[in-house]
């Protein structure tokens, strides 16, 4: 059988109550009862009968008094403690509901006790259910987005060739190859994300020389430089020479950070890659020149398909798991990601523990 937890708080007090009452009884018997036989002594009065009357009396009223102090009692704190653990109560509904689906619901957090810190926290986790739920709603819609374009596409090509409407030359076949290509591309990321999730379990952690890895993301990314007429520097902080991470997850943050650099900074611009100390860690990171994400993006931008871009043009961003597979390699390393917008630049850097062990 259920016991609520009212009862239950109930049933600590009743305890103390009786307690309380057996004391007062056993302190009139023996205390009260003596005190009064000594002042029959005293006045010579004949104690026997007056004594029985006396306890007699005080007990009969002891009953009624300790009935209606438990009732009392008994009121209160069935009272008090319910309206204590009226949020636990609103918690329980709003659990069920958000269950349901109801991620908006929340419950009321005013008193700053345990509860009230209790309730807190619940709407902090509430909120963070709807904001995953919002997340993979956009996912499934973006990853349908993504698959639809190259689909049709390569489906309209292939109709056309099969009634003889495009024909079988070059530039479809090229087209064809554009399309296709853009799938794999999508189900690389995808598979790169999934792998980054699991990460810290294959991580393989050693002692990396920044300077060789910052150059050699650099030399790899030049093509794109070359295509955008980017100016590409690298920069080192003093006393910065190395940190404690696995090259090949180390090397795929830098070069997600200099693709999505490189795709977003303007043409005749600059790139920065740079490394220093920053609060007792490595900070890593690239600044490019361009325009400035809005404040309220620049919390969502390591989040799974999102974009700035809320076109989804492929012109102007990727798939937009970058920067997300950029976060799930950092915080498996034990490490955080940022970015913030100086004026005329974008930045956006990993920060790792410079003798951390995954």
């Amino acid at each position: 059988m259920k016991i609520r937890l009212l009862t239950k708080l109930l049933a600590i007090n009743l305890p103390l109550i009786v307690a309380v009452i057996a004391g007062v009884w056993v302190a009139i018997d023996y205390l009260a009862a003596d005190y009064f036989m000594v002042l029959m002594d005293k006045y010579h009065v004949n104690p026997a009968e007056t004594h029985a009357m006396f306890l007699d009396a005080v007990h009969r009223y002891m009953v009624w008094a300790s009935a209606a102090g438990l009732v009392a009692a008994v009121g209160v704190s069935a009272l008090l403690t319910r309206r204590l653990l009226k949020p636990l109560y609103q918690m329980a509904e709003v659990s069920r509901r958000i269950a349901l689906g109801e991620y908006d619901q929340r419950v009321a957090a005013a008193s700053g006790d345990e509860v009230g810190e209790l309730g807190r926290a619940f709407n902090a986790m509430a909120e963070n259910l709807a904001r995953i739920e919002q997340l993979r709603k956009t996912m499934v819609a973006d990853v349908a987005h993504e698959l639809r374009t190259p689909l049709t596409n390569v489906r309209g090509y292939l109709e056309g060739l099969r009634d003889g409407v495009v024909q079988p030359d070059q530039k479809t076949y090229a087209m064809l190859n554009e399309e296709v290509l853009r799938l794999v591309n999508l189900v690389n990321d995808l598979g790169e994300l999934s792998r980054a999730d699991a990460a810290g379990l294959v991580l393989n952690p050693e002692t990396v020389d920044l300077a060789d890895a910052l150059r050699s993301a650099r030399e790899l990314s030049q093509p794109c430089f070359d295509e955008k007429d980017l100016k590409a520097v690298v920069t080192i902080g003093p006393g910065v020479t190395t940190v404690r991470a696995d090259p090949a997850r180390l090397a795929q943050i830098l070069r997600n950070l200099l693709d999505n650099a490189c795709r977003h900074a303007p043409r005749g611009g600059r790139v920065e890659l740079f490394a220093g100390r920053e609060n007792h860690k490595i900070r890593i990171g690239v600044e490019n020149t361009g325009e400035p994400i809005p404040a309220d993006d620049l919390p969502l931008i390591f989040e799974r398909f999102y974009r700035v871009d809320k076109s989804r043009a492929r012109s102007s961003g990727g798939s937009g798991v970058g920067l997300a597979i950029v976060r799930q390699l950092a915080e498996a390393h034990g490490g955080s990601t940022g970015a913030d917008c100086p004026e005329g630049r974008v930045r956006v850097w990993v920060e790792l523990l410079e003798h951390a062990t995954a």
